[in-house]
């Protein structure tokens, strides 16, 4: 069977994170993604950034393995879009295409002519979709803005780190990966509603709100409760407990007994049923007032075995996990056995290992491929879109492309 996204045809500009991020998902899952890039430049600036190449000191344009990362099964094509020419390439592009998606600064599409009230005269039924920083309208539509700075603004530094430690971010750029997400979630919504009925739209996200919308009940507990917010030693949940890092024979174990079922579980596991009954234990509410005692008692009894052996103990019924480095996760004979890393082989022959999709689709012939090098799919796409060999020829001398 065909992918879910077969047929779909989108076209990105886009750079870094966010944006790139967001639709490997779609090229993922069958769509054709054409990824625009600046004629007469390097591209995606992604393109250059090390400090890990493939290929040695025999680069080219998509040796970075940061930008294989994000770049898997895309296509590229080189195009000012500026240019009177590049204008009419914009629009047997869009008129062949189901989206345009960009993950620019928000005042930025307007200028490049890419926001659905200026494509729509060539496909009424185009989707734009827009990750921007901080929104295409308002006071900051002009602001450039990263992960980090969303991270900060939106109270993730206040949440993440030990109490007497500085504020810090997430160890990953998780805001860009949700906002670069929540766009094509957005952008595949509105391609179903523009097939059904013939009118597309423009679809905006930027990462502050994304940010802001990831803090979730917490959000919903400060907006309407006394609730404040506070970092916990051991990384712990803020009501649930036991949730939190605990001290073993030869390191540390992360419980989470996120339901009251798993409390005399993992009490009889640790042979101390005396705790079940305990009228300081008997639920959350409880365990939360007496979290410092119950930390003691936990550390105490953890400390008789090693992390691989309480794993193996708990296994199933008491929902732990050990404490991994990046390498050391990647090692995870679980996650080999999930078949999660895949080894593609890039043109020149060269193997590179990538983590798949976490979406899995059954009955599905799919051959991924590595990320393209800058505009090698060119000739092939305006050819295809209508395009005779002797205008790509002129657009190629003029710059265009």
């Amino acid at each position: 069977m065909d992918l879910p996204l077969s047929g779909v045809r989108v076209i990105a500009f886009e750079q870094y994170g966010a944006g790139p991020f967001g639709t490997q998902y779609l090229a993922d899952l069958g769509a054709d993604v054409i990824k625009v890039e600046p004629a007469g430049t390097s591209g995606d600036y992604l393109r250059a950034i090390g400090p890990y190449f493939i290929d040695g000191k025999d680069r080219n344009s998509a040796s970075s393995i940061f930008f294989q990362a994000l770049n898997r099964n895309k296509k590229s094509i080189t195009l000012d879009i500026l240019s009177n020419d590049g204008k009419k390439i914009l629009q047997k592009l869009v008129e062949n295409a189901d989206a345009v998606a960009n993950n620019l600064r928000g005042d930025v599409p307007e200028k490049l002519g890419i926001t659905y009230d200026q494509l729509k005269q060539y496909n009424k039924s185009i989707v734009s979709a827009h990750c921007s920083a901080y929104g295409r309208e308002g006071p900051r539509k002009n602001w450039p803005g990263y992960d980090y700075l969303m991270q900060a603004e939106a109270g993730y530094f206040s949440l993440t780190g030990e109490p007497n430690g500085p504020p810090a971010r997430f160890g990953l750029s998780i805001v860009d990966y949700m906002s670069g997400l929540t766009m094509s979630f957005g952008l595949v919504s509105a391609i179903l509603s523009a097939r059904s009925n013939g009118i597309g739209r423009d679809v905006d996200v930027n990462l502050f709100d994304t940010a802001m919308f990831n803090q979730s009940y917490m959000a919903a507990w400060t907006l309407n409760t006394d609730f404040k917010s506070k970092r916990l030693d051991r990384s712990a949940h803020p009501i649930l407990v036991p949730c939190q890092l605990y001290k073993t024979k030869d390191g540390w174990i992360y419980i989470m007994c996120n339901k009251e079922s798993f409390w005399p579980v993992l009490c009889k596991k640790l042979g101390r049923e005396d705790l079940i009954d305990n009228s300081k234990f008997v639920d959350f509410s409880y365990r939360q007032k007496h979290r410092d005692e119950i930390t003691r008692i936990l550390d105490e009894e953890l400390m008789k075995k090693n992390t691989s052996e309480w794993l193996d103990e708990f296994g199933g019924v008491v929902p732990a996990a050990p404490i991994l480095n990046l390498k050391e996760s990647l090692e995870n004979p679980f996650l080999k056995d999930r078949k999660n890393i895949q080894k593609l082989k890039t043109k020149r022959g060269i193997d590179i290992s990538l983590l798949k999709t976490p979406v899995h689709v059954s009955d599905s012939k799919f051959q991924d491929k590595t990320a393209p090098e800058l505009g090698e799919d060119t000739y092939d796409i305006l050819k295809e879109i209508g395009f005779t060999g002797e205008q790509i020829c002129t657009f190629k001398n003029k710059g265009i492309i």
